[in-house]
């Protein structure tokens, strides 16, 4: 159970507002599909999906968030029911219909939207009461990219959402302090790429993607070994911010997260990090030299604040930046 506590201060006294969770499962999945955006950043695509006759379900809602990834959202009702289970299934039937997804995002977002879709991180977002200490372990072992979100209603008027499970991908490794040299032993670099291939079975969901742009995981292995070291910097003191910090390496960046993206990093530049934060510019350009408004410029990556890193003073300049965008404050005094 959750131990998150909320109180109404009155005159200076303290009076604890009693939680509750709806008893059924359709209040609950209409008030989340009319709210998805301001909630979970997640545009609403469809609600009750029917999967056809052969696999015979119907998925509660479908999203696609704010780096274009497809999304599954199913609500539970009670601690017993087994949503993992229903959501792993439909998240298996999403990756072998990603042409119906994508017409079902033409239709409702358009051209732009549709073309947009980020395969690399397909995800499900399981939202209950509550759940179990076996729900989390599950969620870990299976090592797909399922979020468990829980939460509680107080009065009317307030909801309160709060992450379970924050962590990284199963497949998204924080990058090393120290890289490896990629120098082989002996001088046959034929036989070394041809030895260190990764096959093309081996990207199933197109991380390596068909068009010129080449992916996050492609630039980091030829990153310069300074910058490699800046960027492990940027990960651990962005992961140090708070226990529920969840890092997503999507195709063409690196994402940053609580519920919603509040940083990511962008690494097309050879010899400095692009840094964009979910905080308002005004606050920064008088301070950061190095800090430019992309409000109205089309970019890599979510947040208008668009921050370039070269040294590691760069980077601690920025780390109260960083703070405020983790917080949720829209600048620094807020």
């Amino acid at each position: 159970m959750s131990d998150i506590k909320l109180f109404r201060l009155t005159s200076g006294t303290a009076t604890e507002l009693q939680g509750s969770a709806s008893d059924l499962e359709k209040p609950l999945q209409t008030l989340i599909e009319a709210n998805l955006q301001p909630l979970l950043n997640i545009r609403f695509i469809a609600t009750e999906h029917s999967t056809g006759k052969t696999h015979g379900g119907r998925i509660d809602s479908l999203g696609l968030d704010e780096n274009n990834c497809p999304v599954i959202l199913e609500y539970k009702r009670s601690v017993g029911e087994n949503v993992i289970n229903q959501g792993l299934f439909y998240l298996d039937w999403l990756l072998d219909h990603k042409a119906e997804f994508k017409l079902l995002v033409l239709d409702k977002l358009g051209a732009v939207a549709a073309d947009a879709i980020d395969w690399s991180a397909p995800r499900v977002v399981c939202i209950a009461a509550d759940f179990t200490k076996y729900d989390g372990h599950a969620v870990q072992q299976i090592g797909r990219n399922i979020e468990l979100i829980r939460y509680r209603q107080f009065g009317g008027d307030l909801l309160l959402l709060e992450s379970v499970n924050a962590g990284s991908d199963a497949g998204s490794k924080p990058t090393p302090a120290k890289p490896p040299k990629a120098t082989p032993s002996k001088p046959d670099m034929a036989a070394t790429v041809a030895a260190t291939a990764v096959p093309a079975a081996a990207d199933p969901i197109g991380t390596k993607g068909t068009g010129p742009d080449k992916s996050f995981a492609e630039l980091l292995v030829n990153l310069p070994e300074p910058m490699q070291l800046l960027l492990a910097s940027l990960e651990g003191y962005t992961l140090s911010l708070g226990d529920d910090v969840q890092r997503k390496e999507l195709r063409l960046y690196l994402a940053f997260k609580r519920l919603k993206n509040f940083a990511t990093v962008v690494l097309h530049r050879k010899n400095c990090l692009v840094l964009y934060l979910h905080v308002d510019p005004a606050t920064a350009l008088p301070v950061l030299p190095n800090a430019r408004d992309v409000t109205n410029i089309g970019h890599w990556g979510t947040g208008n604040l668009e921050v370039t890193l070269s040294t590691q003073t760069d980077l601690d300049a920025a780390k109260p930046f960083i703070m405020a965008a983790y917080e949720g404050r829209g600048t620094l005094g807020s």
